[in-house]
């Protein structure tokens, strides 16, 4: 590394503050799901393991965890909708404050992209309109298109803001930062956004201040349960996951952004595509930290983004997966590890917990 590349990487050292969470420099893990929870949706001795592995990062932001017995589209995705299930997040908690980090649980609400099968109740999946998701799902028995889902009535919708705030104080309760609400990849709240999900006519559809208007009243409600200053809100404008269409994204966004503005969240998280001139509106019109995940690119790149006032915190996710001691390599400039991609989904301990350090 030269000097000039040093000098950039200085950019992440610094601590920060992301509402009223904490951190010890910039570097911060991105949410993966890894469905390695048990069947009832609790997290287990190796979820807390894995956790605490990566407390050199200042933030670990948690694979998607369901708000409810409705938001789970996947198999062994955990859940914080229970007493049993957020007894076992605290002991995740626990572990990685003794390691020196701070954990944020993402709430992940998967909308259509579910299937029955995979669900404790066997119900057909609520979105915003019954229109199905493209693609199969994978279940217990193989994969499986994605069913057509229920449109959500008002009462359902009233429901579902009322499960994430419950979600979301058991989380703080468990000894959680923070939350952060899962807007991206094409889950619940984003096909709220998109114009192929959302055919709604009533007033959380139609034009942009309709689609944006049921994310709103989640972030609301959320911020409103546990403080503003605990929450983040997670967004990938232009992600065609989960069959998702934004055919106006570049106006849709910078409305979203400052509807959520006057809240004054503890961040937003942008996970970015390529849209430059979108990521710079963004980050212009956005009051507080941003969180930026640019995936892909190195780390001289990311300091760049933090030195140059798009990010104040950026976040990693292979490159945290596989190499538990993240921070000790990039400082020593050492190789990484790479990502075992059979073991991403489902498993034991292999390609989840037995990771090499540097030291081995």
């Amino acid at each position: 590394m030269n000097a000039s590349d040093a000098s950039t990487m200085e950019a992440l050292w610094s601590p920060t503050t992301l509402g009223s969470i904490h951190l010890a420099h910039r570097v911060a893990m991105a949410p993966m799901t890894r469905s390695r929870a048990t069947g009832d949706g609790i997290v287990t001795q190796l979820t807390r393991t894995y956790y605490a592995q990566r407390a050199s990062l200042s933030m670990l932001i948690t694979e998607g965890t369901q708000p409810s017995a409705d938001g789970q589209g996947y198999l062994a995705t955990p859940g914080i909708h229970t007493g049993e299930q957020a007894d076992a997040w605290r002991t995740v908690a626990d572990a990685v404050h003794d390691a020196g980090s701070t954990l944020v649980v993402q709430l992940m609400h998967v909308g259509r992209v579910s299937h029955p099968s995979n669900t404790p109740h066997g119900r057909q999946a609520l979105a915003p309109s019954a229109i199905a998701a493209a693609g199969d799902m994978f279940t217990a028995s193989g994969p499986q298109a994605m069913p057509v889902p229920r449109k959500m009535t008002r009462a359902d919708v009233a429901q579902t803001i009322s499960d994430f705030r419950r979600a979301a104080r058991l989380a703080v309760d468990a000894g959680a930062d923070g939350v952060e609400l899962h807007g991206a990849n094409g889950y619940l709240l984003q096909q709220f956004l998109s114009t192929n999900a959302n055919l709604r006519t009533d007033e959380y559809g139609g034009d942009i201040a309709g689609r944006i208007r049921f994310p709103i009243e989640v972030a609301a409600a959320v911020a409103d349960e546990i403080g503003a200053d605990r929450v983040g809100f997670r967004i990938s404008p232009g992600s065609p996951l989960g069959d998702i269409e934004e055919t106006d994204a570049a106006e849709l966004y910078p409305a979203l952004v400052a509807g959520l503005a006057p809240l004054r969240l503890a961040y937003l998280h942008v996970v970015h595509l390529g849209d430059d001139g979108l990521l710079r509106s963004l980050r212009d019109g956005w009051p507080t930290g941003l969180v930026l995940n640019r995936a892909g690119a190195d780390m001289e790149r990311r300091a760049q983004d933090v030195r140059d006032g798009l990010a104040d915190v950026v976040s990693v996710g292979q490159l945290a997966l596989a190499n538990p001691d993240l921070i000790d390599r990039i400082v020593a400039g050492a190789p990484m590890n790479s990502p075992d991609r059979g073991t991403l989904y489902g498993g034991d301990e292999r390609g989840y917990t037995d990771y090499p350090r540097l030291a081995a």
